[in-house]
């Protein structure tokens, strides 16, 4: 049995002492003694009422219950037996999402509270530092989406052993992503609607993620080629609304989980390889707004699995019978391209000038009609086609998915 804590002031009558008197009628009757279910409880209690002191907005009065030694009855916070001592009661998970609060800094609450595991804080006004919880053993995922961080990407989630789920989305974080966060063993990785620049890192095929969204920031640069290295883990990638530029390289057909890709309106050039006929279980792909070039891959178009192909706005100029069925049936989007005989295309002076002028070749040529994957298979196999709608996508609305 949960033995209860009785926390007392310093100022208490040690034992053997006389006991004390009733206080004298017109003095102030000293504040109750709070009973704690355990001793892990008392040890946070002055950690929250501290940090209630500094929130400057509730408006929905979330903070209300936040008295008393019920901290596990708290709005927002969750207890747990914690992984050293099943039989203790411990403050593991606090869920602020959708509150509003507004305070200037997390720093000073949850990187000490020693058996968080799980801070989400969704949609409030919370800013100044992200804290190092580097010190909490048990902490594994962080979602700080929707709030007023700005700064440099928040280096205190590096090196981070247990972190698995990591959302920082529509905050004002400018600069370069890290490559060390590309090295860290998170399943998911939500970073888009920030301010970020540069180009992603050579190393970017080394994160096990399976649901990754980079969208809506200001990356430059090719996709890397080591991408072809999450063969076996990426299943969403989010990257449309950036400045990435060069080719589509070959490897990004080693995919074999892949089911959602979206990079609409960035720069990116060439032809579409071969390879991604191997993307045997992508459901939705999406290049448009860039500056794809030729012919579309009648072998990408005979995936058994795609529910929706978009490559409007770009400056294809050919396509076969089997992509011509998809058109029909409207999976395939080919609108805003070079294909004459078919409507909504840019006009024949914008296509040649196009051709004269802006055409660029690409590296690895002979790759881009490989098709690495079973060269013999029909190209109609395909994998049962998954009933979950795509994850990633909710991740570009502000509030909680």
């Amino acid at each position: 049995m949960i033995s209860s804590v009785l926390c007392q002031s310093s100022s208490e009558i040690p034992a053997g002492a006389p006991a004390p008197q009733a206080p004298r009628v017109g003095t102030t009757p000293s504040p109750p003694r709070l009973i704690f279910k355990d001793r892990r409880l008392a040890a946070v209690y002055s950690l929250i009422q501290a940090f209630k002191r500094t929130i400057t907005e509730d408006p929905l009065n979330k903070t209300r219950n936040w008295v008393g030694s019920d901290i596990c009855n708290y709005t927002g916070f969750y207890c747990d037996n914690p992984p050293d001592n099943v039989s203790a009661i411990a403050l593991a998970g606090i869920d602020f999402n959708g509150f509003h609060l507004a305070a200037p800094t997390l720093e000073g609450f949850i990187d000490k509270l020693p058996d968080l595991a799980i801070f989400h804080a969704n949609s409030n006004n919370f800013s100044g530092s992200v804290p190092d919880v580097s010190n909490l053993p048990y902490f594994y995922e962080l979602d700080i989406s929707n709030n007023a961080f700005s700064g440099s990407f928040p280096t205190t989630v590096i090196g981070l052993k247990e972190l698995s789920f990591l959302d920082i989305r529509f905050n004002s974080f400018s600069g370069s992503v890290p490559p060390q966060i590309f090295e860290q063993p998170l399943e998911v990785l939500f970073i888009n609607n920030n301010d970020l620049t540069a180009q992603l890192p050579e190393n970017f095929g080394s994160t096990p993620v399976l649901y990754l969204t980079l969208a809506n920031n200001k990356l430059t640069g090719p996709i890397p080629r080591s991408i072809g290295n999450l063969n076996s883990t990426l299943i969403e990638v989010l990257l449309l609304n950036n400045k990435l530029s060069g080719c589509i390289p070959y490897e990004l057909g080693f995919l074999k989980e892949l089911k959602v890709f979206d990079i609409e309106n960035n720069l990116l050039t060439g032809p579409l390889p071969c390879s991604l006929a191997c993307l045997e279980k992508i459901e939705l792909l999406n290049f448009a707004g860039n500056l794809l070039y030729w012919e579309i891959p009648e072998e990408l178009c005979a995936l058994g699995n795609l529910v929706n192909l978009s490559l409007a706005d770009n400056y294809f100029t050919k396509v076969g019978p089997v992509c011509r069925k998809l058109i029909k049936n409207g999976v395939l989007d080919v609108r805003q391209n070079c294909i004459h005989d078919l409507p909504d295309q840019k006009s024949l002076h914008e296509c040649a000038e196009f051709y004269l002028k802006y055409i660029r070749l690409c590296p690895y040529p002979k790759t881009y009609k490989i098709i690495p994957c079973r060269p013999n298979a029909p190209w109609h196999s395909h994998w049962p086609r998954s009933k979950k709608a795509p994850v990633t996508y909710k991740t570009l609305k502000r509030h909680k998915f």
